[in-house]
């Protein structure tokens, strides 16, 4: 069985991954924010491997993550699923990042270097990636007027280009990124037309699974579906642009 680690898995998307792991007999490493979002896990936490604590919108937090994750040892597949959907404004970080950078593109960045590299990863991005080409010019928000959608289309763009980068750069490691869809969570609202058991599913097959559709690197998935990303997303030149700008804002470089 396989040991996962899930950020963001108090609720919505994680939770629901975690859950259908550890029905399948999976071992899970469960994230929260802070010790009081922790306390909403419920019974999932009993079942889970443990619970690492840490702010993904704080490099310090990152970093602290990744060390209570490295603690408890290597894990076998980490799914990047926290996130922020449509930010009222910029916001400043601690280190003076937008949140929306910080929390969907610089902190699965940060922990991908920080984390003992795992036999799979995946990355939660989203359809709405297509609409983010074009950033590098100032990815973190700086001088153009702050977009809210703009800036999480954007971010998801990234999340994509890093797994694909990641397959290129790690052939040892299964990387791919996943858009689960516009879901029924509090991101999504109660009309959204994904259920959760939909929504996680490829995520968590992509996790563990030994059939062969899901030992493969480098794709974009869509309900147990590859599809064709944003052109940008594909593009190595662009990947390795991104790389390059996020260990210029991070000062964290990532292994050959």
């Amino acid at each position: 069985m396989a040991m996962v680690f899930i950020t963001g898995s108090t609720d919505g998307l994680g939770r629901a991954a975690a859950e259908a792991l550890l029905d399948c007999g999976h071992q899970v490493l469960l994230h929260a924010r802070s010790i009081q979002r922790a306390g909403t896990i419920g019974e999932v936490a009993s079942r889970a491997s443990g619970v690492v604590i840490g702010d993904l919108s704080k490099a310090a937090d990152v970093g602290a993550v990744a060390d209570q994750v490295n603690a408890v040892g290597r894990m076998d597949a980490i799914i990047h699923n926290a996130g922020v959907y449509t930010e009222p404004d910029r916001g400043s970080t601690p280190e003076g990042h937008a949140r929306s950078l910080a929390i969907n593109t610089l902190a699965p960045y940060l922990l991908t270097a920080r984390l003992d590299r795992p036999a799979r990863l995946v990355f939660i991005s989203s359809g709405l990636h297509r609409g983010g080409e074009g950033s590098l010019d100032d990815l973190d928000w700086t001088r153009r007027p702050w977009d809210p959608a703009r800036a999480y289309a954007e971010s998801k763009l990234h999340v994509v280009a890093l797994a694909l980068a990641l397959a290129r750069r790690w052939p040892s490691v299964l990387s791919n990124a996943v858009d689960p869809g516009w879901v029924r969570t509090k991101m999504g609202g109660a009309t959204a037309p994904v259920d959760l058991e939909t929504g996680q599913r490829t995520q968590s097959w992509l996790a563990v699974s030994e059939d062969p559709a899901a030992l493969v690197s480098g794709q974009y998935w869509h309900h147990l579906r590859r599809e064709r990303p944003a052109p940008q997303a594909a593009d190595p030149a662009f990947q390795d642009q991104l790389l390059a700008k996020l260990g210029e804002l991070t000062g964290v470089v990532l292994d050959a």
